[in-house]
């Protein structure tokens, strides 16, 4: 998997996905690029699941759509679509619409979080019976994070790998790894942990993180875990040993998506 946050050298190539064609495929969302993976007839689909890829620096992302390939194949009933977030290209020349920003957590502002939730209610339409879960790796976890707060209702489910949730600290921490005076630029991005408050209890979370993340350290999931605790937010905290940033590919995380998926309750 490719870094999504580290101002690092990315080296290796990322894996290319095609996109399942089959009767769970949705019609195009407006906006954003989407690839959609699954053959559940829409009818049929139980579990929505919504990806979404980290800053990725130095690399046009594609991991993400690995990642909803094997959500699909491991949640019953389910369609996984992987987005682009706003303003990025994918290796295969696939861009959706915005601005991509320097990615210091310069891009988790309100207008970038408003279009995912637009085309997160434009799938929900055409799976009306499922619930949905909003997978996000680093960068976009941070994005699932502010989502769920700033859109009480609109997901199920958050699942949070190797987030930057308790923003200003984390970059004051990447100054240290990749001192620049772009970690000094102010922002209007939103704070997760500054808006756990507007969560729905209801939430179901699973936070994840290795224990050897250098980028987004162990201390903001945890905190950020502890947060959606003290609301009363049944989550799923787990700190992977031997693992680093690049966590979203590990079978541990589509273990807690199973859990998670499998704990919610149904669509009346």
């Amino acid at each position: 998997m490719r870094s999504s946050l580290a101002l690092l050298v990315l080296s290796g190539a990322l894996a290319a996905c095609t996109p399942a064609t089959g009767p769970g495929s949705p019609a195009p969302a407006p906006g954003l690029y989407t690839q959609s993976f699954g053959n559940t007839p829409a009818k049929q689909v139980r579990t929505l699941i919504v990806v979404l890829h980290g800053d990725a620096p130095f690399a046009k992302p594609d991991y993400h759509y690995a990642f909803a390939r094997a959500a699909s194949d491991a949640v019953p009933q389910s369609i996984a679509v992987a987005l682009l977030r706003p303003g990025y290209e994918d290796p295969q020349g696939h861009r959706s619409p915005g601005e991509r920003g320097q990615t210091t957590g310069d891009n988790y502002t309100a207008d970038r979080i408003a279009t995912v939730a637009e085309t997160i209610r434009h799938l929900q339409h055409r799976y009306g019976q499922a619930r949905t879960v909003l997978v996000g790796h680093s960068g976009g976890a941070a994005i699932a994070a502010d989502l769920a707060s700033t859109y009480p209702g609109l997901v199920d489910g958050v699942v949070l790998v190797s987030c930057p949730c308790a923003l200003p600290e984390w970059r004051k921490h990447m100054k240290t790894v990749s001192p620049t005076p772009l970690w000094d630029a102010p922002v209007t991005s939103l704070d997760p942990v500054k808006l756990v408050g507007g969560m729905l209890p209801s939430l179901r979370a699973a936070v994840l993180v290795g224990a050897d993340d250098k980028t987004t350290p162990l201390r903001f999931s945890r905190l950020y875990a502890e947060a959606l605790s003290l609301r009363g937010i049944a989550t799923d905290f787990r700190i992977i040993p031997g693992k680093d940033h690049e966590l979203l590919g590990d079978p541990e995380v589509i273990s807690a998506l199973q859990r998670l998926a499998a704990a919610l309750p149904g669509k009346s």
